[in-house]
């Protein structure tokens, strides 16, 4: 289940699909709680977050391998991405735990991570599953992500810890679990009256090919 929970100012969008892997129900719920924030007025930030020991352990590869219809499936990936990348609030992922491919590419979109200290990974292991990142994943990892620190992370698959995921500049800060969450809270609350209009001007002055690269295939 996704839920999105307002406080205040902030909007917390709580995943709690156990390992929140990426597949079609999944994705709607996350785009339409990114519409719900594209049309709120006034002042507003985001704070994204898991559940438990994961925040999200990427694409559901079980889903992949069932056979079902994935026309789109991978495009809808890219621009889930691309809209949080580009999205006019400022935004923090309160990374509760493992972020594994998809999820610690959704973790790095984000303009703030926060990781739990004693638990949890932030790895690309594409490299060990035999599944190249596509030009748009490395896009939107590159909006973020130091060129060096991305190279091994894509080349060796290394599993950063949160106190290595901060040396590397992955995330801000690496605290205990009960205080991962309320300290995203409480930053995105202090950046929810920014202008929204300007958020969105820089954003696209700072990532804004990534955005297009991302966002390509929206209709």
């Amino acid at each position: 289940m996704v839920e999105l929970e307002v406080q205040g100012s902030v909007h917390v969008l709580h995943m709690n699909e156990g390992e929140n892997r990426f597949n079609p129900p999944f994705l709607r719920a996350v785009h339409a709680a990114l519409d719900v924030i594209e049309a709120f007025e006034g002042p507003c930030a985001l704070v994204t977050t898991g559940a438990g020991k994961f925040f999200s352990n990427g694409l559901d590869l079980e889903w992949l391998g069932s056979g079902d219809d994935a026309t789109g499936f991978i495009e809808s990936v890219h621009a889930l991405l691309g809209r949080i990348l580009g999205l006019n609030v400022y935004t923090v992922a309160a990374v509760n735990g493992h972020a594994f491919a998809g999820g610690a590419m959704l973790a790095s979109v984000h303009d703030c991570v926060i990781m739990r200290a004693d638990r949890g990974y932030w790895c690309l292991p594409e490299v060990d599953l035999g599944l190249p990142l596509t030009k748009e994943m490395y896009a939107a990892l590159a909006a973020h992500v130091e060129p060096r620190t991305l190279a091994r992370a894509a080349l060796t698959g290394y599993r950063f810890s949160a106190e290595e995921a901060v040396a590397a500049g992955i995330a801000s800060e690496a605290l205990p679990e009960n205080e991962v969450l309320a300290r995203g809270i409480q930053i995105a609350a202090d950046l929810a009256d920014k202008n929204r209009s300007v958020i969105a001007a820089h954003k696209l002055l700072l990532y804004g090919d990534a955005i297009a690269t991302t966002t390509a295939g929206l209709p």
